[in-house]
């Protein structure tokens, strides 16, 4: 598939700036990953709200399923924020529309009055079932011809960073 003008003209604007920095090679080339992680996350919130759409899911909504899904039990906004990467306030506006439209069930948290517990209805057990059927197909045909080693490799160091970049936020909080 060939490059659109944006596209050739991101890569360049990127060389451009990253060989007039001071930065280390590796740390040029982990910039240049993190830009592309940018321009990536934008693209899946995009394919994500298409996909989504059909089921009145944005991606946010869809992350929030996807934390109270793949959780091992019911979570408290602030517990759906830190695992999705969203802010509290966010998910708390989230949470309560959801609640609303019966795709989520609030629980009394008998750790914290004020804070209740999340939990998938059944109706947002199914929605969730749905809309992952279709992201299983969306991604094997974006995964299709891709090696397997180097999306390893890829995710790997993914998590390596994020790993990094919470430890200085916690090392900061102190």
């Amino acid at each position: 598939m060939a490059a659109s003008r944006r596209d050739i003209h991101w890569n360049r604007s990127l060389e451009l700036r990253l060989d007039e920095s001071t930065m280390t090679g590796e740390g040029q080339l982990l910039t240049d990953i993190i830009l592309r992680v940018f321009r990536l996350n934008g693209l899946l919130i995009q394919a994500g709200d298409e996909m989504g759409a059909e089921f009145g899911l944005t991606s946010a909504r869809w992350k929030v399923l996807g934390a109270l899904a793949y959780g091992s039990q019911p979570m408290t906004v602030p517990q759906i924020a830190g695992t999705m990467g969203l802010s509290r306030q966010a998910v708390q506006r989230l949470v309560h529309d959801m609640a609303e439209g019966g795709l989520l069930q609030g629980i009394d948290n008998p750790e914290h009055k004020k804070s209740p517990l999340w939990r998938l209805s059944p109706a947002g057990r199914q929605t969730f079932d749905r809309i992952m059927q279709r992201q299983a197909r969306w991604v094997d045909a974006l995964a299709q011809n891709m090696d397997r080693d180097a999306l390893r490799k890829t995710a790997s160091t993914l998590e390596m960073c994020s790993t990094r970049l919470e430890q200085t936020k916690r090392a900061r909080r102190g």
